[in-house]
């Protein structure tokens, strides 16, 4: 997308609208701070901001409805109706209509940013449950998104301001995770890592610690072999090439130590072993990025916590993270030239 002088326009699909992540976007965007670096449009329907808002109470916030992104405004919050029906909310509730919507509110955001009308795209949590269909399955935004997109490979990165935590394997069954552990993936999500690290983060020579697989890192093949025979030996490839990759560590000691601070990034093997800590260390402020696709991409780091929706003490500090975090990289990628207040 070439410069513009206008703020970056960012779209926020509005997730599922029985959970948290609509209370996260209001309170998010009710801070003015926000609205003077981005313009924002909410893909979801506005009886159900009018909703959340009268139920917050927050009187202060306003937004501008849109037929379409065309119509944007620049000095307003907008946001467009993604269906004809009106939904019904039901905090906490999982249902059928939710799940709908927040599809429909995806696509249309997806449709916006193939034809370069969106700079980015903050998708607040959903839920798999009511989402998927016989006619569309989905296993979640990391992997719709780079369908959608036609791209081989991305990587889900989890970033905070003192830890980075990308993963070899993301939703795959547990049983599944040492058959997926090859040198060619490993090399394509540290290749993916390393672009990232570097153009959208701006570090010039990032350091990357990868953990093993196996317990104590597999304590010199005692424990497994893949440290040994995969592990190892890629990661002295990238060594005599010049890069900064270090390991294999051992997951548990590695983020015990702290360790995760003298790094750029962090590359783990499969799921839990990287968003247990991540989560433990950045919760209220993590954001999950999506690298490797043409498109920037932030998420907060929760789910759809239906056990606290509708209850107005949702933490809004992971979707303010995954909105700022957006900014940045879009900055970063130099598709945005600074403007002169």
């Amino acid at each position: 997308m070439n410069p513009r002088k206008n703020k970056p326009v960012i779209g926020i699909s509005i997730g599922d609208i029985n959970g948290i992540g609509v209370e996260t976007t209001l309170k998010a965007l009710s801070d003015n701070r926000i609205q003077k670096l981005i313009t924002p449009v909410i893909y979801g329907h506005g009886k159900v901001l009018t909703f959340y808002r009268k139920q917050l109470e927050l009187e202060e916030f306003n937004f501008m409805q849109i037929r379409n992104i065309d119509e944007v405004h620049h000095k307003k919050v907008n946001a467009i109706n993604v269906s004809e029906e009106s939904p019904e909310v039901i905090p906490g509730v999982e249902t059928h209509e939710a799940g709908k919507l927040a599809l429909a509110a995806l696509d249309f955001a997806i449709k916006d940013l193939k034809d370069g009308k969106l700079d980015g795209l903050v998708t607040a949590p959903l839920n798999k449950n009511n989402i998927n269909s016989p006619e569309k399955r989905f296993v979640g935004h990391t992997e719709y998104l780079t369908e959608a997109f036609g791209i081989q490979e991305s990587l889900m990165f989890l970033v905070a301001e003192d830890i980075r935590v990308g993963l070899v394997t993301g939703h795959v069954p547990l049983k599944k995770v040492a058959e997926n552990i090859t040198k060619e993936n490993i090399k394509k999500k540290l290749d993916i890592m390393l672009k990232s690290l570097q153009e959208d983060f701006g570090i010039g020579k990032p350091r990357i610690a990868v953990l093993g697989l196996n317990p104590h890192a597999g304590e010199d093949g005692l424990l497994g072999e893949e440290e040994e025979n995969i592990i190892k030996p890629l990661i002295k490839e990238y060594k005599e090439k010049g890069q900064l990759v270090f390991g294999p560590y051992s997951s548990d000691g590695f983020f015990g130590m702290m360790h995760q601070k003298k790094f750029d990034g962090v590359l783990a093997m499969y799921h839990d072993q990287g968003l247990i800590p991540f989560k433990s260390l950045a919760f209220e402020t993590g954001v999950n990025f999506t690298a490797g696709l043409p498109i920037v991409r932030t998420s907060p780091d929760h789910g759809t916590a239906y056990n606290i929706a509708g209850k107005k003490i949702a933490d809004e500090g992971s979707m303010r993270a995954a909105i700022l975090q957006a900014y940045d990289i879009i900055k970063n990628r130099g598709d945005w030239e600074s403007e002169e207040d």
